[in-house]
């Protein structure tokens, strides 16, 4: 007489008739792990073309401030835009906020602002700096300071500017030349003909211009041989030598 099949694999065995094949009995758990194990992992594919964060704000298109290294021989021509509800700071209240503050932060930050204008939306400022470093720093303090007082002429709290500055670095006597026009001048672009001031920009150190510079100017007097020199038809240092 044969003997029945018993302990745990009888249930299993009694359940098919002879012949049948049987599956083998895999846990569901290790079927999922063994195919996520087959999936190809995704790793960093090298450098690519608009790859990385973005800037922030409207004018996200700014450059960053150039981080090449420049002499302190070469002024620097710096644009600060302001977020759209700050005000017009053209207008009596905010002009005078910021010229004060200007006129406060000379050679507190490690920069010497030599010429500025104020237009609607944004700044033009003509400063000079020992390099990169000092250009960073002096223009992170002169912001902050610029920004309390425009929140505190109008009455306001929050961000002041939209985005960092942007800085030119002015390596030649025909670049200072240009730029010293285009920032005290530049009114004439952005406001009409018919209410544009006649003469010079009163919202800029146009009057300042000549040296000696009264105590009470908002700018100091250029230390650059380049802004020295920018206004005049012929470099002093050649008229000298005649």
């Amino acid at each position: 007489m044969g003997t029945s099949a018993t302990g745990p694999l009888s249930s299993i065995t009694n359940r098919h008739p002879p012949g049948a094949r049987l599956r083998p009995v895999t846990n569901q758990c290790q079927i999922k792990f063994m195919n996520q194990l087959s999936f190809k992992l995704r790793t960093w594919g090298g450098k690519r073309r608009h790859a990385g964060r973005k800037p922030k704000g409207d004018k996200a298109c700014v450059s960053r401030l150039e981080r090449r290294r420049f002499p302190s021989r070469y002024p620097v021509h710096v644009t600060l835009r302001t977020m759209p509800g700050v005000g017009y700071l053209r207008g009596r209240k905010l002009f005078q906020a910021i010229r004060a503050a200007i006129r406060e932060a000379q050679e507190r930050f490690g920069i010497r602002i030599v010429h500025f204008s104020v237009q609607g939306n944004h700044l033009h400022l003509l400063v000079e700096a020992e390099g990169a470093e000092s250009l960073s720093r002096g223009m992170q303090g002169l912001t902050i300071r610029i920004a309390r007082a425009i929140n505190q002429a109008a009455g306001r709290r929050g961000k002041v500017f939209a985005d960092r500055y942007h800085a030119h670095i002015l390596s030649t006597r025909g670049e200072v030349a240009s730029a010293l026009r285009y920032v005290l001048e530049n009114f004439r672009h952005h406001l009409r003909p018919d209410v544009a001031p006649v003469g010079q920009d009163p919202c800029s150190s146009a009057q300042w211009l000549s040296v000696p510079l009264p105590t009470d100017a908002p700018v100091v007097a250029p230390r650059t041989w380049l802004l020295r020199n920018a206004t005049d038809s012929e470099p002093r240092a050649c008229r000298a030598s005649r």
